[in-house]
């Protein structure tokens, strides 16, 4: 099917399948601060599962958006991430973000032996070891913005470099080293740039990553990486694996962290009710995290998608086998049917689900409890630290990041 071009003022593009019924065009648009994607809404209300197609790739694919329905499809081992290998489903980029072998594009068993490797790193138990020394990095990052004195752009002076620093000395990368790391990122983790140059990082990458395991197969330290080379040594993990691995947890801790947070301070200074709430009991601040999560569209677009090994009835329609599905977390955390009032900003709500903010399911975010963890203590410090924390301009000059497969503030100039 080729490319139906851009979208107009006359809202999304459709154009009829006879076979399949109705495929929205869906470019993804950038959308501006917190504004909720629209086709995402309406689908939501109208259309649970959906046929779409995006700007890139071939073809058609579904799309859920229900909480119930995305549950039961992330659930269903029926439907394989491996698959979509060397498959150029339709997409919102024109590379695929996720490395081949890599632990996003497997299914059981290789994907429960990825997973194991690394999810000791990330349990709650070595999360909350890890937090003395977040707030103690946080601390210090704040003690310089105090002495410099307002206003303060957060991004460069917290939001970034915190995540940079904890994963830095989790994943045992040279701190002289993250720069570079970030400036790949923003190639990876981008719409717009070109499958060429998209390619040529991810080559830059695993050179990288390939030269550290090297060093560290000689010179063990106390941290992950270490840890991933010796299981690649004693053959519990292959090379490209390894690499896959690393460069996975890099990119998503330093871009998903500071967006997330950055967001959450943004979003809490321009609902001020919600913010005095918070500040009157900082016990409050794990469930406030949850509603902030559910609550912030994180994300453009969707993640990756699935396909069929069989046909499977979901949500009262049949995906059939070798068709490609794509779930939206975002509109599963605005499902009306399952949160009250899902478009307010409520941390004080009591009917309060598990938000599926960092997936469901085999793929469930491996890190999750570690952005938790980053995230209350940027809230928590800044809380503590800067009692009259308020935006320095107003919320209307914030620019945003465009182009990008996660949203958040540019920047975000404060004062206090």
């Amino acid at each position: 099917m080729t490319d139906a071009g851009p979208v107009t003022d006359a809202g999304p593009l459709t154009e009829v399948c006879p076979a399949r019924g109705t495929a929205h065009f869906w470019p993804v648009d950038h959308l501006p601060e917190l504004e909720f994607d629209p086709l995402l809404h309406r689908l939501l209300r109208e259309e649970p599962i959906a046929r779409i197609r995006l700007r890139f790739g071939e073809g058609e694919a579904w799309l859920a958006t229900r909480y119930e329905d995305i549950k039961e499809l992330t659930s269903d081992p029926r439907f394989s991430r491996e698959l979509t290998v060397d498959r150029p489903v339709t997409s919102m980029t024109p590379h695929v973000v996720a490395p081949v072998g890599g632990i996003g594009r497997t299914d059981p068993p290789d994907h429960t032996r990825l997973r194991r490797l690394v999810a000791q790193a990330f349990n709650r138990r070595r999360v909350a070891r890890l937090r003395v020394e977040t707030e103690e990095i946080a601390d210090r990052l704040v003690d310089a913005v105090l002495d410099q004195g307002p206003p303060a752009e957060l991004t460069s002076a917290l939001t970034g470099p915190l995540p940079e620093q904890v994963i830095g000395r989790l994943l045992g990368v040279p701190a002289g080293d993250l720069g570079l790391l970030q400036g790949w990122r923003a190639v990876i983790l981008s719409s717009d740039h070109s499958l060429a140059e998209s390619n040529g990082v991810k080559a830059e990458i695993a050179g990288y990553f390939r030269t550290l395991a090297e060093h560290r197969a000689a010179h063990p330290a106390d941290d992950l990486f270490s840890e991933l080379v010796a299981a690649h040594g004693a053959g519990a993990l292959s090379r490209p694996e390894l690499i896959s691995l690393s460069v996975m947890i890099v990119l998503n801790a330093l871009d998903q962290i500071r967006n997330q947070a950055s967001t959450m301070v943004y979003t809490l200074l321009t609902h001020p009710g919600q913010l005095a709430w918070l500040r009157e009991d900082r016990t409050r601040l794990p469930a406030a995290v949850e509603e902030l999560l559910r609550f912030i569209p994180q994300r453009n677009g969707v993640g990756m998608p699935r396909i069929a090994t069989e046909d499977v009835t979901v949500g009262g329609v049949t995906i059939r086998s070798g068709e490609a599905v794509y779930v939206s977390y975002l509109a599963a955390n605005r499902d009306p049917t399952v949160f009250a009032g899902p478009d307010r900003l409520d941390l004080t709500r009591t009917d309060r689900p598990p938000n599926l903010a960092f997936g469901h399911g085999a793929h469930y975010c491996l890190g999750a409890a570690l952005t938790r963890m980053q995230c209350e203590v940027v809230l928590g410090t800044l809380l503590d630290r800067l009692p009259g924390l308020r935006l320095a301009v107003p919320a209307a000059e914030i620019r945003w990041r465009r182009g990008t497969v996660n949203r958040g503030p540019e920047t975000l100039p404060i004062s206090w």
